[in-house]
């Protein structure tokens, strides 16, 4: 698994959202450093916050009408679906084939919020909406 760097490019002008994604990063690296004995549990972590986390956007969609919503939701609800499925992979003991599914994650974030993220936080943007 490689590490995630944040970077400037991440930043999507809307700063709870750019904590989240930050706080996202930090804790998907901390997954990746674990040993084996504290892998689930750095898992959970991550999944907790993931949760939380679009939780905070399928809301604040919600409260601006944001158009694409469905479909933003949907993929909010495939990525907990996966995360879930590696948790059980690990969980019955597969923590290589857990990792290998995670090592997947940082291309999947960087893609999320450079497209969906971004049109919401310009969309938030534009309404004036402060979360």
């Amino acid at each position: 698994m490689l590490t995630m760097q944040w970077t400037a490019g991440f930043e999507l002008g809307v700063a709870p959202m750019d904590r989240t994604h930050r706080e996202f990063v930090d804790l998907y690296n901390a997954v990746r450093e674990a040993v084996d004995g504290g892998f689930l549990a750095r898992v959970d972590e991550l999944i907790g916050h993931t949760e939380a986390h679009f939780e905070q956007e399928n809301r604040w969609m919600d409260q601006v009408r944001f158009p694409p919503i469905a479909f933003h939701k949907g993929e909010h609800a495939r990525v907990l679906d996966w995360l879930r499925q590696i948790r059980g992979a690990a969980a019955g003991g597969d923590s290589a084939g857990a990792r290998d599914q995670l090592a997947q994650l940082p291309q999947w974030f960087e893609n999320h919020a450079a497209t969906m993220d971004a049109a919401l936080a310009y969309y938030i943007r534009t309404t004036g909406y402060q979360p």
